[in-house]
């Protein structure tokens, strides 16, 4: 959390959901809201990862709201992990409960990145989504969606070149069908040790 940090209790499919609420410092024009979804619950994943942290730093760095939440079953979200089928119904929730209009960025870390690319898909052609950032995208351990031929314009994923729990073959795999560009790190694993204000710096330039 930071001194502008908003705990917030949503509804979602499953009872409550515990989410963080950013926002952009005084005098920085307001660009939308941001949604951004965390690592695998099952393995320590939750809305204060490191990693889920920097991009909702980078996202009110540039002027968006950014909020963040703990899927079903983690922390105070009530309900039980459901293989990423739930966890889009959360996320889905999540947006019509803090941005039910407006401009949208989804963005998502490991897991959360394969739960944003399938809550994209239900929104695509239906709201205003500007930006996408996808942070080793769990495309070795997850049938990752396609993303919509438009939205491949306005996404970013990023990829450390040594990640050991998602490797960067599988990423290509995914990516390489839809012509979708990937943006390796070198030297970096997939928690992106001792570079997140790269990372950082990366998701600044995308939301420019």
């Amino acid at each position: 959390m930071n001194a502008r940090s908003e705990r917030l209790r949503l509804e979602g499919a499953a009872g409550a959901v515990e989410a963080l609420r950013d926002e952009p410092p005084d005098g920085l024009p307001r660009r939308g809201v941001a949604v951004i979804a965390h690592p695998h619950p099952l393995f320590g994943g939750t809305m204060d990862n490191k990693v889920v942290q920097t991009l909702a730093r980078a996202f009110v760095q540039s002027g968006w709201t950014a909020v963040r939440f703990n899927f079903r079953g983690v922390g105070a979200s009530e309900g039980e992990y459901d293989e990423g089928r739930g966890e889009t119904e959360d996320l889905l929730h999540v947006v019509k409960a803090v941005a039910p209009e407006g401009p949208l960025c989804l963005a998502g870390f490991s897991f959360g990145a394969f739960v944003t690319s399938r809550a994209l898909q239900a929104l695509w052609g239906q709201r205003d989504i500007e930006r996408i950032v996808l942070v080793g995208t769990a495309a070795s351990r997850f049938q990752v969606p396609e993303l919509a031929a438009a939205a491949r314009e306005r996404a970013l994923v990023i990829h450390g070149e040594q990640d050991d729990t998602v490797a960067l073959q599988s990423v290509f795999d995914w990516a390489r069908p839809q012509s979708l560009p990937v943006t390796v790190v070198p030297g970096v694993e997939h928690f992106f040790h001792g570079q997140l204000p790269l990372l950082k710096s990366l998701v600044l330039r995308h939301l420019r």
